[in-house]
């Protein structure tokens, strides 16, 4: 029997602690939640809990009250973490809601004393998060971002459209325009990223290479390709090679920079990776790459964005993770072409359209194979 009281609709002034400790496009997934808490609860005090560099796209959102900053593998430091409960015992939150499910988020959420602690129960409730938590959402929604919002509901809220609101950054954007500037990319172009954390995520350089190809020749659309990293930097001097010359290079940017990059183009085209999650977030429409990883859960958010998949490997995160990358080589250049071209006309009747507010991930389409990692 639950001994804990039944919910009741949210009271205007409750503190509330959001947990989502990392990744990029993970923490992108959960900003849904917080827009859709400071709409229905816009006396709450609102904080978030992050880990790194992450908390660069959280600066300054409008929806967030407090940003409070944990380092890498601060579990391992009991400074660190005797640091964060004074913290949190400081901050006295009534509610927190872990968003990651993990045995360190849920233990961020115990350690801030609050008497209501909402995570996931069932497959997204792992490690001892469930323990750690007392009231536990079992999702049923597809998307992740659809799952994320479903957390709202042991506090009475409903949240309506699900929406971003990452706001721009003046000084990343005056960087971006001196790059544009100078390389006279004064009209529409486009943004590929071949990076992936997973090596079993990465789609071959010499495709985007001819994606790029295709896009210049057949559209007169220039290409700008993205990358982090001395490994991604040469993926992307072949790709700006082999593109006949209808790519460049990008600056080094920080996500800040590649927010506004990816905000001022008219296609991104990535893998299931942050700068994905993140263009999307900024409202460009997004054509995603996906294998290892389902795209009806993790494809970008929104009516305005593509999916393709052929094969979708089945198994363990770990066996998934350290799989080669035969599934995004199912997907041919041809396909990507095909899918730009699609994307690109559907966008254009959709003069100034953003991230659509009307959207339910699991609308998400896709058709694909499964295989065994």
């Amino acid at each position: 029997m639950n001994a804990f009281p039944p919910p009741s609709v949210i009271r205007p002034g409750p503190r509330i602690l959001l947990v989502r400790l990392s990744a990029i496009g993970d923490m992108l997934h959960g900003l849904p939640v917080l827009c859709a808490l400071r709409e229905q609860a816009p006396e709450a005090h609102i904080t978030w809990v992050v880990e790194g560099r992450t908390a660069e796209l959280l600066e300054g959102h409008p929806a967030l009250d407090q940003i409070i900053r944990l380092p890498r593998k601060w579990l391992k430091s009991p400074s660190a973490v005797w640091r964060l409960r004074r913290q949190l015992s400081s901050l006295a939150p009534d509610v927190a809601i872990d968003l990651q499910g993990l045995t360190k988020s849920a233990l961020v959420a115990w350690l801030s004393g609050a008497r209501r602690r909402i995570g996931f129960g069932g497959a997204d409730g792992r490690e001892i998060s469930p323990w750690l938590n007392n009231q536990l959402v079992r999702p049923q929604k597809t998307h992740v971002i659809d799952r994320n919002l479903e957390l709202l509901g042991p506090l009475g809220l409903h949240p309506g459209p699900a929406r971003f609101d990452l706001p721009s950054w003046p000084d990343a954007a005056a960087a971006i325009e001196r790059f544009l500037r100078e390389r006279s990319l004064n009209r529409q172009f486009a943004l590929l990223n071949p990076g992936a954390g997973w090596a079993s995520k990465r789609w071959p350089p010499q495709r985007f290479a001819e994606v790029a190809a295709y896009l210049g020749q057949k559209r007169l659309l220039p290409t700008v390709v993205a990358w982090a990293g001395p490994e991604e930097r040469r993926w992307a001097d072949e790709i700006v090679c082999g593109s006949r010359g209808h790519a460049v290079l990008a600056p080094p940017t920080s996500l800040r920079e590649l927010g506004e990059l990816a905000r001022r183009s008219c296609l991104f085209v990535g893998a299931d990776t942050g700068p994905l999650h993140l263009a999307a977030a900024v409202g460009t429409p997004c054509l995603g790459l996906f294998g290892p990883v389902s795209a009806q859960r993790n494809g970008p958010y929104g009516p305005q964005h593509l999916a393709l998949q052929n094969v979708l490997l089945t198994g363990g995160s770990r066996a998934r993770r350290t799989a080669d990358n035969a599934s995004m080589r199912a997907i041919s250049a041809e396909e990507v072409c095909d899918a730009c071209d699609r994307l690109l006309a559907r966008n254009q009747a959709r003069p100034g359209s953003s991230v659509p507010a009307a959207h339910s991930g699991d609308d998400q389409k896709t058709s694909s194979r499964t295989l065994a990692a």
